[in-house]
């Protein structure tokens, strides 16, 4: 059975719910935002700590991004890997998903060679779900997108579980291979406090765009042929935050009401079915009458608001 070299390709996020747009570069304002490092590519790491468990070999990390990700590279480092890498250059910078592909390809390639790459499926502040396909396409090997669960099958295969819409699929490829991990298919573990004073001395290998002898009409923003034309914020609903007030039985009495007049602004032809003590009524045209809605749940409320006809 094989013992595996793995190399780990992670990024480092802002919070989603920090993010901000510069309206003047169109670009995320990391600025004023917290750091993580990205969930999916926690969930790749696991998928890679659980493969050396099982059949030993290495583990690598890949990442690009300023100098201060190497504090995030020693979590992962304290979780288990062996060696970190960092992509750092100002030349990088701007970079869509076509020349972040291409910058992660070439240190790929300069870390040596490597059995199996494992991305998140996407990251968190694009989403695009490009990346992984992406590299496997620059460094032509077999890649393996959507992947639940993954394990070697023989001594230059893998075999992998791709989710689908309702299901999924079994799908065996040749290494070396690039497969990307769906968000929450495993549990991340905790750091090992053990190697932690190993992690925070252990040296990260720093690499600019020099150093992986790249074409700088390649990387960066002059190898990114992405246009962002506009961006806006969505906007935000103010809820209304009202309480009501007053014993159960007028609570539910004034909810009834509320939730009546909000039905009643609905037009009919959208309205749709609803299920009463497990009496099923169309909505629309053909929609009972309040007093049959009543009849057919004794006791209830009406959803208009008025009281059962029965006096319940």
């Amino acid at each position: 059975m094989i013992v595996p070299s793995i190399t780990v390709c992670m990024k480092v996020v802002p919070r989603p719910e920090e993010v901000r747009i510069d309206p003047e570069a169109l670009t995320l304002d990391r600025n004023s935002a917290r750091s993580l490092i990205n969930p999916p590519d926690m969930n790749a790491l696991e998928l890679a700590l659980q493969l050396k468990d099982r059949y030993g070999g290495t583990v690598r990390l890949l990442a690009m991004g300023p100098p201060m990700f190497d504090s995030y590279l020693r979590i992962a480092l304290a979780m288990g890997a062996d060696e970190a890498y960092l992509l750092s250059d100002r030349a990088f910078g701007g970079a869509d998903t076509l020349a972040t592909s291409h910058a992660l390809a070439l240190g790929i390639h300069k870390i040596g060679p490597c059995d199996l790459v494992i991305c998140g499926e996407e990251s968190s502040d694009g989403a695009t779900g490009q990346v992984p396909g992406g590299v496997a396409e620059w460094l032509n090997v077999a890649q393996v997108t959507n992947a639940a669960q993954v394990d070697f099958a023989g001594d230059r295969q893998l075999r992998a579980h791709r989710e689908l819409r309702g299901g999924y699929e079994v799908v065996v490829a040749s290494l070396p291979a690039i497969v990307s991990m769906v968000s929450n298919s495993n549990a991340p573990r905790f750091m090992d406090m053990s190697r932690r004073e190993w992690a925070e001395n252990t040296p990260i290998t720093v690499w600019d765009a020099e150093d992986l002898g790249a074409d700088f009409e390649l990387i960066g923003a002059a190898g990114s042929p992405t246009v962002v034309s506009g961006v806006r914020e969505a906007e935000q609903r103010e809820r209304r935050r009202e309480r009501i007030e007053g014993t159960p039985e007028e609570q539910a009495h004034t909810l009834a009401e509320k939730l009546g007049l909000i039905l009643e602004a609905v037009p009919a032809s959208e309205r749709t079915p609803v299920s009463l003590n497990g009496a099923s009524h169309p909505g629309g045209d053909d929609a009972p009458e309040p007093e049959a809605l009543s009849a057919a749940a004794p006791g209830a409320r009406s959803l208009w608001g008025k009281p059962p006809s029965n006096g319940a």
